[in-house]
């Protein structure tokens, strides 16, 4: 869409109908107030769906669609008939003010755009996170006990990429803290053999940390994934933990990332 596009067309559906070739005799007078203006030109190029050349070009060939243009300018409480007379007095009179609004108008729909790109990424990512424990693990926590011990069942062949962050505080009195993590066969989750990742060890620097783990599942077996995102050497009476483990997402695909 070209910069003057959307407004031109406008300019043209009020010239709809007048015959007149000769140059209007244009005031400021009871005109739209430049915000208020944005703010309406924002609602049209919204509620016309004029976002490229396309549906500009059909809405050019037929007039007959600006019924919406005209009740969206009184919704905002006022006629087509001064919103023509704006829109003529700008394009003729002062057209470099007219290119400074509608820069405001791109202003805000890329914004809008921007906000929606956001929020579906977010949705996205929570459809897509297969993880189904808590957001979040921490200690000292509220309940006074928060266990880090998970059991998932890895249905589909392909390749899991489990990512966390970790907090481990300096305070913290665990031994080798770090994320024990393993997988086994449906049939023999207790009593068969066990496939261990490498371990993740934390540092204790009180700064969060972001770790990513592959886990391939090539045959179309059920599998269980289990461990402890939080699991040391001595035992955990007596000693203080302080850590926090965060941001945890478990994505499945169909080759390694």
């Amino acid at each position: 869409m070209t910069r003057f596009g959307f407004l031109i067309l406008i300019i043209i559906s009020s010239m709809a109908g007048s015959c007149s070739s000769r140059k209007p005799k244009l005031d400021n007078k009871h005109m739209i107030p430049e915000k208020e203006l944005v703010s309406l030109l924002t609602d049209i190029h919204l509620g016309t769906g004029l976002f490229n050349l396309q549906s500009l070009n059909a809405w050019a060939s037929s007039l007959d669609s600006t019924t919406s243009y005209i009740q969206i300018i009184e919704k905002h409480g006022y006629t087509k008939e001064i919103m023509d007379k704006t829109m003529k007095y700008y394009f003729y009179k002062d057209p470099k003010k007219l290119n400074k609004i509608y820069d405001q108008v791109l202003g805000i729909l890329s914004e809008m755009e921007s906000h929606v790109e956001k929020d579906s990424n977010v949705v996205l990512a929570r459809n897509s996170n297969l993880w189904p424990g808590k957001d979040f693990y921490s200690i000292p926590s509220l309940s006074g006990n928060d266990s880090t011990m998970f059991d998932i069942t890895l249905s589909r062949s392909g390749y899991y990429a489990l990512s966390f962050s970790a907090t481990l505080f300096p305070d913290d009195q665990s031994v080798n803290p770090r994320a024990s993590i393993y997988s086994s066969s449906s049939d023999s989750i207790e009593t068969g053999s066990r496939k261990y990742f490498k371990s993740i060890i934390y540092l204790k620097d009180g700064r969060p940390h972001t770790y990513k783990l592959n886990i391939p599942n090539p045959e179309n077996k059920i599998r269980h994934l289990k461990g402890w995102l939080y699991d040391f050497d001595t035992p955990s009476y007596g000693i203080q933990k302080h850590f926090k483990i965060e941001n945890i997402s478990l994505i499945y695909t169909r080759i390694a990332i």
